[in-house]
């Protein structure tokens, strides 16, 4: 059975150069990973620090989000409290409103595009600006990201450069990076300039300073909230550390997991308003709590959003970030897609070798691939298994139970090498259409070590 995810991923890979340029860019993202990693002699003890404090933060939210309220309005900033996706876009409407904003600028946020707040901002009458470089790509092509850390690595210069010609008068035909980069710097500034007020995500929340830490490598973050006199930030509750030691760990993590960096070209703490400015952070829940009380799923919380289950999963590669129906693609968007709504993006369960390797590199050891097993496991209770696939385990089932039916089962596989071809590769054999079938041995090991062949 077709899913829609191998429906599209099957079109991603109609374009052979696309798609050998996705997997090769993010090969070679996760294999600078690999090296920077190897430069710490301590990366596998931080890697469980980071574990250890990600589950002590998140079984004490309550303690922990409260000393953050109380710190940060210390600080002066206000804190609200958002229990979902409409709470929170309307928060940050009543904000804007009442303050009169009308130009509203904005740096990369997952947490934005969870709640879908450009939209419904722009339907407000709001003009929303992405400031990332390649989130502003993505808005002036009406695209949506296709990966959490560079959201638009599926898009080429060549896209890029047009794009640029119509939207912001550069030379037709120069796809220079730099060339390009500088034009895209030249029109953001003014969008700068002219913001009368500035939102950031936030990557990280310290309980103990009432602090936000937002880390980025283009520095827009810093430009938005230099200028207009309110900011707004807003968080996931999972976001919280305890304090600036257990923020240490992460920072260490993050980039050379996510960019195989050091740490981000920037990394910002922001903690008051402005003289004479506002800052209002939101804290937003949005389903975190009801993660919380699944154990089986409880770590996917112990995501830092870095990006490294992506660059290194053989799938998503291969299958492009618009193959998957979550709007996070790759491993973490597997999990997090079926905890929103499982009937709904069942269909990215398959989207998995299960070859361990998102959670071999995760810095936060999120039980990634045990927990797509285990969705796995789930869909025929909920109704959505294929029926193929139920079919050949049912078949399996009987084979292994009965030992005389699996030996002549053994003894007979040799026969399919020498059918014809049309027998073996016809509609019913789905590996077929895409691999070569293995040669059956003549002799199975069964009958090897019955004769002391094998020692």
């Amino acid at each position: 059975m077709s899913t829609k995810h191998s429906k599209t991923a099957e079109k991603f890979q109609e374009n052979k150069e696309l798609a050998g340029w996705h997997d090769q860019t993010l090969w070679m993202m996760r294999a600078k990973r690999d090296k920077i990693s190897r430069e710490v002699p301590e990366w596998e003890q931080l890697r469980d620090m980071a574990s250890a404090i990600k589950m002590y933060s998140n079984s004490h939210l309550d303690l922990l989000l409260q000393e953050f309220e109380k710190n940060a309005q210390a600080n002066g900033a206000h804190v609200y409290w958002a229990k979902d996706a409409d709470e929170y876009c309307s928060i940050i409407y009543n904000i804007l409103h009442g303050h009169n904003v009308h130009r509203f600028i904005k740096s990369k946020s997952m947490l934005a595009e969870e709640c879908g707040l450009n939209e419904f901002l722009i339907q407000k009458g709001i003009d929303v600006v992405e400031s990332d470089l390649g989130e502003r790509i993505l808005q002036l092509m009406h695209k949506k990201p296709s990966h959490i850390v560079v959201p638009a690595i599926h898009i080429k210069k060549e896209e890029i450069g047009e794009l640029f010609v119509k939207e912001m008068g550069t030379e037709p035909g120069n796809n220079d990076q730099t060339y390009l980069t500088h034009a895209a710097r030249k029109n953001l500034r003014h969008k700068f300039i002219e913001a009368e007020a500035a939102m950031t995500g936030a990557n990280f929340a310290v309980a103990s300073t009432g602090e936000f830490v937002v880390c980025t490598n283009e520095g827009n973050a810093d430009m938005g909230t230099s200028q207009p006199k309110l900011q707004i930030a807003a968080f996931g509750l999972e976001k919280i550390v305890p304090d600036r030691e257990a923020l240490g760990v992460f920072t260490r993590l993050l980039a050379r997991s996510g960019t195989g960096q050091p740490i981000t070209t920037y990394t910002s703490h922001y903690r008051k308003p402005r003289k004479g400015g506002e800052l209002h952070i939101i804290i937003v829940d949005n389903g975190r709590s009801n993660i919380l009380a699944d154990q089986e799923h409880v770590k996917t919380l112990n995501c830092l959003r870095c990006g490294a289950c992506m660059n290194t999963c053989p799938v998503y590669r291969r299958s492009g970030g618009y193959s998957y129906t979550y709007f996070i693609p790759g491993p973490i968007g597997i999990n997090l897609g079926m905890l929103k709504a499982p009937l709904h993006y069942y269909d990215n369960v398959s989207a998995c070798s299960l070859c361990y390797s998102c959670q071999n590199v995760c810095p936060a050891k999120v039980d990634l691939a045990d927990q797509i097993y285990r969705w796995r496991q789930k869909l025929d209770g909920l109704g959505v298994a294929s029926s193929s696939k139920r079919l050949m385990s049912g078949g399996m089932k009987v084979l292994m139970e009965h030992p005389s039916l699996f030996n002549l089962a053994l003894a007979r596989a040799s026969w399919v090498n020498s059918f014809p071809r049309s027998l073996v590769y016809n509609g019913l054999n789905d590996w077929g259409k895409e691999h070569e079938m293995p040669q059956f041995a003549k002799e199975s090991f069964n009958e090897m070590w019955k004769k002391g062949k094998v020692k």
